[in-house]
């Protein structure tokens, strides 16, 4: 057993997935530091209703401190409890304090304190950063020991070192087949195609391309559109779900034929990002169909593992050519690639080789 490591990780949310993509990342990869024997203290703001749209209750295996989405003295505190941990991780995205607490994690530095950043965002931190000059992340980035990605590839490696990182490394989604696994079929989310995703700038366009194009085309099929944010101006075959707790993803996940994840503008462009959602479907046995990104072949192989669309026209005939039984041997095979070297207990191996790299510790 290694050394266990003290980690104040400041986030968006570990309880709540509501308005927070992250939050099942999140819960993979600190759960799985815990079964590695590290303590981890999760500071997460009350803002955007998470608080009241939770998932799950505080869990045994983080410490969740909630502080105030509002005023500066709660996340002063915050930061003056996560003084002397081992490694300080601060998340892009908080949502909240976000310039402040990028700057001010620093100040935790020391000898025996790594400072880590975690980009959950990759591609849209570095075209923000890139086109702004000015921007005040661009001077901080060389000062954190460790830049950790949700994912990228080489493009977002290179970018960041650009920008003087002393080291950048993605940490990809996984599946914690704990969480995510098949079970039975619920006749309310019985459909064709299923598709969970929050109404974002950078994401609608492609959602009309691939998912809303796919109804267009096959007005004999059945489609869901979960997340939040979208209204009744759909496609008359598209039934809208609103949030989907987390709770239910499996059950979702195992109702439709196929499920479809599209990703947002910026991270199909630079590839090699497969979101939580990927991992999650796959981790359930579902057939996906995904958007087409370089470095999907990484993850799962096209065609046997995955299907592969460039638009809304490939998925609907995906839908008229592959059957059921057919979409449950891809699904299937998905599942089984992942539980072999591609979960959160594979990814906490790797996050704990870093930090303890980075730290003196020893406890």
């Amino acid at each position: 057993m290694s050394e266990s490591l003290n980690i104040a990780f400041f986030g968006s949310s570990l309880v709540s997935s509501y308005w927070n993509g992250a939050a099942t990342y999140y819960r993979g990869i600190v759960h799985a530091l815990h079964r590695r024997g590290h303590r981890v203290t999760f500071f997460e703001p009350d803002a955007f209703e998470r608080q009241q749209h939770r998932d799950i209750e505080d869990p045994d295996w983080a410490r969740v401190v909630v502080y105030p989405g509002e005023g500066e003295d709660g996340v002063s505190a915050a930061l003056e409890q996560a003084r002397g941990a081992d490694v300080v991780v601060k998340a892009s995205g908080v949502g909240v304090f976000d310039a402040l607490l990028e700057r001010e994690v620093l100040a935790l530095r020391s000898p025996e304190t790594a400072v880590v950043f975690w980009d959950v965002d990759a591609p849209a931190t570095l075209e923000r950063i890139t086109e702004d000059p000015a921007d005040p992340f661009r001077a901080l980035i060389p000062r954190y020991d460790l830049v950790l990605t949700y994912g990228g590839g080489p493009p977002v490696v290179n970018a960041y070192r650009g920008f003087a990182a002393r080291d950048c490394i993605p940490v990809y989604n996984a599946l914690d087949p704990a969480t995510h696994h098949p079970v039975s079929a619920e006749q309310r989310f019985a459909a064709d195609l299923g598709f969970l995703g929050n109404r974002l700038p950078d994401r609608e366009a492609r959602v009309d391309r691939f998912f809303f194009e796919a109804a267009r085309r096959a007005p004999d099929q059945r489609f869901l559109l979960g997340g939040s944010g979208w209204d009744d101006t759909v496609p008359e075959n598209v039934r809208l779900l609103g949030h989907v707790s987390t709770r239910d993803h499996n059950a979702l996940n195992c109702s439709v034929r196929m499920v479809l994840n599209v990703n947002r503008e910026s991270m199909a462009r630079f590839g090699w990002s497969p979101p939580t959602r990927v991992f999650e479907a796959a981790g359930a046995g579902a057939c996906l169909i995904v958007d087409a990104w370089d470095g999907i072949e990484e993850f799962l192989e096209p065609g046997r593992e995955v299907l592969v669309a460039h638009n809304g026209e490939e998925i609907a005939e995906y839908l008229k050519s592959i059957d059921p039984e057919h979409a449950r041997q891809i699904g299937e095979r998905a599942r089984q690639r992942l539980l072999a070297d591609q979960t959160y207990a594979h990814r906490a191996l790797e996050v704990e080789r870093l930090l303890l790299a980075k730290t003196p510790v020893t406890a």
